[in-house]
């Protein structure tokens, strides 16, 4: 098998010839500048670049080494975009080291023009219009929102939805290939790449698509004030996700035209859990979201030859059967250290009928502070759990932070080529 046919075969929940991986295909299954700087360094790798094409989380587009290194099987289609080295910039990471960001992101700071005040102070963003809409504090490795459009209250129309979510961080500053979205013919264009880039390579293709529903009610009215909407207030988060509905329809539409036979995955996302439960009820997902997800997946399968992916953290476990029937294909990032979400449970009640793309390594207390020899027994022993059957493409839980330690890095790329 190639990439291609390997990671679509467990999809499909045939048995691939092993089990596929991923280093870095979504802005969810990726590595931070400074992770990457830190294994690249333990590598012995001098040359390349740290390119951080997320720029809100500071995670970075793999370079073809490491992809060819490590083995991986799934690469995303926006590498096609900013390709010269004048597309990018050096800057300065918060552990000092080098990487690089787009051209078109230059975050200011507090002190800017007093040399010796730049490095202790934060970095923050102001759109065109004057309004800080992110803001990185000292010490921190991403960008926090800082301007919620609705925070207040509804509209009483939403006549200016669009430029208000275009002041939302997660679309001023949107990673690539969404950061050329704008320009004359963009689609015409993404096409034309796409199609070089699947004719150059073997790898199945991602793109990342976003159509957040919940998660946009949070960006526009904050995420305490969405929560008490979904209680409080149905009817005006029904009509909001409506409006949100009809822009992320235009979208899925130009997106399935340009790219829907090209591109194996699309990536959707809706955090819908935390550690500890969900941010709602069943009920209230059943009610408020799932006919809205069901309607995305249908458009797309209708319409394209993708599959569909889900990235939702957090404890999900009760709805993983919404999620099923709504038509997600796979499930990510599959947060095993949230409240009922054991492995094995995970495999036995669900792994027919959804694919798990995670779950590979625990980022919070295993890839990161366990020795090298933990790392690599505890992937084994989810590899040994989610890989038999298919329905299983590894990667770690989340991005790949950085306080995670290269050696163990290596324990768990080693732990996913021993099981091959």
């Amino acid at each position: 098998m190639n990439s291609r046919e390997r990671v679509m075969a467990a999809i499909d929940h045939k048995e691939p010839d092993y089990v596929p991986l991923d280093l870095g295909a979504t802005p969810s299954s990726g590595i931070s500048a400074i992770a990457y700087n830190n294994l690249k360094k333990h590598m012995g790798i001098t040359d390349g670049h740290t390119r951080v094409y997320d720029v809100v989380q500071q995670v970075v587009i793999p370079e073809q080494n490491l992809i060819d290194e490590f083995g991986v099987d799934v690469i995303d289609i926006g590498r096609v975009f900013n390709e010269k080295d004048s597309d990018w910039y050096d800057v300065t990471l918060a552990d000092g080291s080098i990487g690089q960001y787009p051209v078109w992101f230059r975050p200011k700071r507090q002190g800017d023009g007093q040399q010796n005040l730049v490095e202790k102070t934060n970095r923050f963003v102001v759109d065109k219009e004057g309004t800080q809409i992110a803001k990185m504090p000292v010490g921190a490795t991403f960008f926090d929102q800082t301007y919620f459009p609705y925070v207040d209250d509804y509209p009483d129309d939403y006549s200016d939805l669009d430029h208000q979510m275009g002041k939302v961080l997660w679309s001023a500053l949107v990673h690539s290939p969404w950061d050329h979205a704008g320009e004359k013919g963009f689609y015409s264009e993404l096409r034309r790449r796409t199609l070089e880039l699947r004719k150059s390579t073997d790898k199945a293709l991602m793109i990342t698509c976003g159509c957040n529903l919940f998660e946009w009610g949070t960006f526009l009215r904050r995420m305490d004030n969405f929560l008490m909407d979904i209680y409080a207030d149905p009817e005006n988060v029904k009509a909001l996700v409506d409006q949100l509905m009809e822009r992320h329809l235009a979208t899925l539409s130009c997106v399935c035209d340009a790219v829907g036979d090209i591109v194996d995955i699309l990536r959707f996302g809706d955090d819908l859990g935390m550690d500890t439960g969900m941010f709602m009820s069943q009920e209230k997902y059943r009610e408020l979201f799932k006919p809205y997800h069901t309607q995305l997946n249908e458009y797309v399968h209708k319409n394209s030859s993708m599959k569909t992916f889900l990235h939702s953290c957090g404890s999900i476990y009760p709805i993983i059967g919404d999620l099923i029937d709504a038509g997600y294909d796979v499930l990510n990032p599959v947060q095993t250290t949230a409240y009922q979400m054991d492995p094995a449970t995970l495999k036995k009640e669900f792994g027919k009928d959804i694919t798990f793309w995670g779950g590979g390594c625990n980022t919070r207390s295993v890839l990161n502070r366990s020795t090298p020899q933990e790392v690599y027994d505890y992937t084994r022993k989810m590899i040994d759990i989610f890989g038999p059957g298919g329905g299983f493409v590894f990667n770690q839980e989340h991005n790949i932070m950085p306080d995670v330690p290269p050696e163990n890095l290596l324990a768990m790329y080693k732990a996913v080529a021993d099981s091959r």
